[in-house]
């Protein structure tokens, strides 16, 4: 007699791609804790230095926020108006921002002073970086200019007005302290070098410029404005070097992650895309509730931040991945002939059992032929809704062994339901659909004529499958239709390419040439 085998369940399992590595990455963030704040979150930006707080600029405030509790640590209010763009130096000992009132806070981050106001733009500074040599910070203002500015002596150094528009982004270069980006929405994104005073590259971005942002090479810069990120080369004069366009709003901010291996991009369509630095392919989306305004990740991506228009903060944080520790099989030792030597010990090795496959319960039931009761536990709520491949499997199991008929017989109304409302989910399925269609079948077979016998529920579900057959067929015949005239365009666009040709060939040469350019053209 030969051994039962289990039912091949994964035949209607759908075939779903493998995750790439980076989809499993970017979704072991836990979910999201949102903090609500007063006003629209202008900038977000975390400290280098652990634990990697994290600064909100919203409203007439600046705060910074702890990563584990999600509270406010200190918070400046010295804003009698609008404050924009926090940002942390790299130390993260201090902390500049501008604002409504043209001019530059600094402050200590380990108290709440202001140690140092710079005044001298006309106009709200929307956004202001300390350069890489920790010395100067870097201002860009509605005023269409941008100024460096001193820390120590609290002076203007230099100044740039190049732009015909306010200037709302900016990013100084990682690896240069005397390299400036400014953009504007003049739509222009002009290069500056402070050494010189001057300006060493100008680029358009199209369409007015949102945000900036600086690989870590320095060589490379990103713009985002619009729907678009364009990407460009700064040694090769300003070379174009990708666009992407996975946005459908405008897009308002970007970021490095992965020690900038990957690219963040928030827009108003409430996602955050992650982006390959190398290809700029498109690896992951992170949703949200509400368009994005800012976003900020930690230096070790344990934690993002994303700020939305409606003033609500949320912290997503990365699980805490468990240490999976190798238990090796221990060997028992005995001391049985210690008397004798001490260092003599018997090894006694563990011995491996045959471990039997455990079939399932419908298996089980299938085994014995007791089929009603292995059609009751792939029916259960459970296995039917998670994985309806197992109950569709044993269905053409019984089909095949003619025995569908003997355990849809005899039911209850509570299981008529269920499977009416099985059928009623599944019957329209690629995968699914011919089963399901022979399980109507023989359903109908057993019960129309008891159908006035059973009780209003099953009745009224028997009539909501019927409602459903009609729609699929009205689907089917519309597709029927629809490929009908799919067939007679065809049919029709070759056959005039056939005269077309026809003709041409019997015409003179000039003719048939002239011809064939308007077809050309026409085609085109």
């Amino acid at each position: 007699m030969s051994a039962f085998l289990p039912l091949n369940d994964k035949q209607f399992a759908s075939s779903r791609s493998k995750l790439s590595e980076d989809h499993i990455y970017w979704r072991k963030y836990m979910p999201p804790v949102l903090v609500k704040e007063f006003g629209p979150i202008d900038y977000i930006d975390f400290s280098s230095v652990e634990p990697h707080h994290f600064a909100v600029t919203c409203s007439v405030r600046l705060q910074i926020y702890n990563p584990i509790t999600k509270l406010v640590t200190k918070s400046y209010s010295r804003f009698k108006e609008a404050a924009y763009g926090g940002c942390f130096r790299r130390d993260g000992k201090l902390l500049c921002a501008g604002g409504e009132e043209a001019v530059v806070r600094l402050f200590d981050t380990n108290s709440n002073n202001m140690l140092r106001l710079f005044s001298g733009h006309k106009a709200a500074v929307h956004r202001a970086f300390f350069t890489t040599n920790d010395i100067h910070i870097a201002s860009f203002s509605d005023d269409k200019t941008v100024i460096l500015w001193d820390i120590t002596s609290e002076k203007q150094i230099t100044s740039f007005s190049d732009h015909t528009e306010y200037i709302r982004a900016g990013a100084v270069n990682p690896t240069s302290c005397d390299i400036i980006l400014s953009g504007g929405y003049d739509k222009c994104i002009y290069m500056y070098d402070t050494r010189t005073n001057k300006k060493v590259l100008s680029v358009n971005h199209d369409v007015p410029v949102e945000s900036l942002l600086f690989l870590p090479s320095g060589g490379i810069f990103l713009s985002a404005g619009g729907t678009d990120i364009k990407v460009f080369d700064a040694f090769t004069g300003g070379k174009l070097l990708a666009k992407i366009t996975q946005h459908h709003k405008t897009v308002t901010c970007l970021k490095t992650a992965s020690n900038g291996r990957r690219i963040l991009s928030g827009s108003l369509d409430k996602h955050v895309k992650v982006y390959d630095a190398g290809t700029y392919n498109t690896l992951h989306t992170l949703d949200y509730p509400n368009a994005v305004l800012s976003i900020g990740i930690s230096a070790d991506d344990q934690t993002i931040v994303a700020g939305m228009v409606d003033g609500m903060i949320s912290v997503r944080k990365r699980e805490v991945e468990k240490e999976h520790v190798e238990t090796n099989q221990k060997k028992r030792f005995t001391h049985r002939h210690a008397e004798k030597d001490p260092h003599t010990t018997d090894t006694i090795d563990t011995v491996k059992q045959n471990v039997h496959e455990t079939l399932s319960k419908h298996d089980t039931y299938l085994r014995t032929f007791e089929y009603s009761k292995a059609l009751d536990c792939v029916m259960m709520s459970y296995v039917a809704s998670k994985t309806p491949y197992v109950t569709v499997t044993l269905m053409q199991e019984l089909i095949r062994r003619q025995s569908l008929k003997r355990a849809l017989a005899g039911r209850d109304g509570k299981f008529l339901v269920s499977i009416i409302r099985f059928l009623n989910k599944h019957i329209g399925s690629i995968h699914f659909g011919r089963v399901m269609v022979q399980v109507a079948n023989t359903l109908l077979d057993v019960y129309e004529d008891h159908l006035d016998e059973l009780e209003q529920e099953p009745r009224k579900m028997f009539t909501m499958l019927a409602q459903r057959l009609r729609e699929e067929v009205n689907l089917m015949m519309s597709l029927a239709e629809l490929q009908g005239s799919l067939q007679m365009i065809l049919s029709a666009a070759k056959t005039t390419s056939s005269i077309a040709v026809k003709s041409t060939q019997n015409m003179e040469p000039s003719n048939a040439a002239l011809t064939d350019r308007n077809l050309v053209l026409n085609i085109t």
